[in-house]
């Protein structure tokens, strides 16, 4: 995500309220239904009900909602300048079958689209009704003179990523597949080299469906701008982005080519899908986009050749986690995808943001040159770590993340480097790490050992943030010495939530080790030390073994009364170490995972 006044601005499916029929509405994007001429819904039939899997069924039930709408939705003038009653046909059914996307014949007002949710989910066979939302790109560059370009999001420095150490022991990406679900990209001579095929996922665009031409079946980025009133009453008119190409040359740019810059991982490879186009995208193309980048299938669309182990969405809005966007990325996670995420840019809780507030997802919050979290970086539990996004200091080089770039005001033109600030470019910095992560790794990591492992090697804050933006600022080298030695053998006392267990009697300087396994969707694993005499110290790691330098939790207190605290720990093994400063003896030990 880019800055506010360059926002990616995802409106998404929210919370949900009970309507008829026991059926979910989802109210939370309703404003995307009163801009567009013919605004899309997501509708989910129960599973094995004729709605679901036969046309004619669905169709009569649309006709019926229609119906019984129709008194509360004006008669308006159709294209011959006729007035016409509303109609509500399908378009088509999301990747796995289980939702289909219906559109409305004619623009509505706001009464009028809760009208048709109220109805549509008045179906005796319907689980879910939503407003399809905008995903919306609105960025410019800032200060294209790639003579000022500093690189410090890539150093040792205070606020980098330690990149370029991580590219000392080797790691460059090579052979991982990093999809990166945006506006698509551009041709560029420090991009293109490491561009694979992608596809372009935008459906109901103005003058084609779906990949109708070789441009399209690409990936191709062929533009995002608007005139005013393109997308709605009052709207702006607006260059194109060129979005994708960006978060893109941040992960993989070419290097050691003599031109530009370099990415993250630059010998990785990059699978663009552009699901962002004129007046921006729908969720449920976001959606397909996910599942195709994964190697998943989606209905009338080629199977992706080169499955993405890595994807990158720079893109989000206002609202919690809606169901279609959540389906999604558990299918992506089950073919063994890591989805990172922007935070956002609105300086508010992530826990309100889409995807950000997805389970499973790496949520990446914004900080500066500095180390400092980003003025706009969204905050919050959700958020996994931090990453280089920008102090967003105009005209200031050190404050924008550097990369490829278009100067066409539409069509695609010359190329160019550009600098941006957002929780955007922070995301594509994770999503390259992890490249290099699992090309250094002895095999394969899962999507919750690649999140684990980022966030236990993350560093501490240079500067205490303001507000929570994870565990630390993400640490290419550490976290890619971890994956290399991932897998070792730990022997470790197992433990059982809740269930306390006695220490055994320590001489100074002996040290004992447990571990307990957490299951996914944990929100709190605490381990703690209790009665009996001595010193206590603890070390808590993340699948391998904790030390005192290198561990995500300690504690250091007199006595033997200690507390560890983790929020929000991925799913796997943990380890803790007890260590006596002074003898040991009639300790307890108890971990808990909530």
């Amino acid at each position: 995500m880019i800055l506010r006044n360059s926002l990616l601005c995802l409106v998404l499916a929210g919370a949900c309220a009970p309507a008829f029929a026991g059926a979910k509405i989802d109210f939370s994007a309703i404003n995307d239904a009163t801009t567009s001429k013919a605004p899309r819904f997501i509708v989910k039939y129960r599973a094995g009900s004729p709605e679901r899997l036969q046309p004619a069924a669905r169709q009569k039930s649309l006709d019926a909602a229609t119906a019984r709408a129709q008194p509360q939705i004006a008669m308006k003038a159709d294209a011959s300048g006729k007035k016409a009653g509303l109609r509500v046909s399908t378009m088509r059914a999301t990747a796995g079958g289980n939702m289909h996307i219906v559109r409305a014949s004619q623009r509505l007002t706001k009464l009028e689209a809760e009208a048709l949710m109220r109805s549509l989910a008045a179906g005796a066979n319907v689980e879910y009704v939503a407003v399809d939302g905008r995903v919306h790109a609105d960025a410019l560059p800032n200060d294209p003179v790639l003579a000022t370009h500093q690189m410090w999001h890539y150093g040792t420095g205070t606020g980098g990523a330690r990149v370029t150490s991580a590219w000392d022991l080797g790691a460059k990406g090579a052979g991982v597949v990093v999809a990166v679900v945006d506006t698509g990209a551009t041709h560029h001579p420090d991009l293109e080299a490491n561009l694979l095929p992608g596809y372009d996922m935008i459906t109901d665009k103005d003058v084609s469906g779906r990949a109708t031409d070789l441009q399209e079946a690409g990936g191709w980025d062929l533009g995002d701008w608007t005139t005013a009133g393109q997308c709605g009453a009052g709207s702006g008119a607006r260059n194109s982005s060129w979005h994708g190409t960006h978060v893109s040359g941040t992960i993989a740019e070419v290097t050691n080519n003599g031109v530009g810059g370099a990415g993250v991982a630059p010998d990785a490879r990059i699978v663009p899908v552009r699901v962002l186009g004129h007046c921006g995208g729908y969720t449920s193309d976001v959606a397909d986009g996910i599942i195709w980048a994964a190697g998943g299938t989606v209905p009338g669309v080629p199977v992706n050749p080169n499955p993405a182990e890595v994807i990158n969405l720079s893109l989000g809005g206002n609202e919690t986690c809606p169901q279609v966007t959540q389906d999604a990325v558990n299918i992506a996670i089950s073919l063994g995808a890591t989805v990172v995420v922007a935070a956002g840019n609105d300086n508010t809780d992530a826990s309100m943001h889409s995807p950000a507030s997805c389970a499973n997802v790496v949520t990446v919050g914004a900080s500066g040159y500095s180390g400092q979290r980003a003025s706009y970086s969204n905050y919050g539990t959700k958020v996994d770590l931090a990453a280089p996004g920008g102090a967003g200091v105009e005209g200031s080089p050190n404050g924008h993340i550097w990369s490829t770039l278009n100067n066409g005001t539409t069509v695609p033109n010359a190329f160019i480097y550009a600098g941006y600030t957002g929780t955007s470019m922070a995301t594509p910095h994770v999503a390259g790490i992890v490249a290099l992560m699992q090309s250094m790794a002895p095999k394969p990591l899962t999507p919750a050992q690649v999140e684990g492992l980022l966030v236990s090697s993350a560093r501490p804050f240079p500067v205490k943030p303001d507000r929570a933006i994870g565990a630390g600022i993400v640490d290419a080298t550490a976290a890619v010495q971890r994956a290399q030695t991932f897998g070792q053998p730990v022997t470790g006392r197992p433990m059982t939530s809740g269930v306390a267990q006695s220490v055994p009697p320590l001489a100074a300087g002996q040290s004992v080790i447990y571990q307990i396994d957490v299951p996914a969707n944990a929100t709190r694993l605490e381990f703690l030390t209790y009665n009996g005499r001595g010193t206590a110290r603890l070390y808590a790691q993340y699948e391998s073994e904790p030390m005192p330098a290198s561990n995500i939790g300690a504690s250091a207190r007199p006595g033997t009364n200690q507390t560890i605290v983790l929020n929000t720990p991925a799913a796997g093994r943990y380890y803790l170490k007890i260590t006596a400063a002074a003898d040991l003896a009639g300790v307890s030990v108890r971990a808990t995972v909530r």
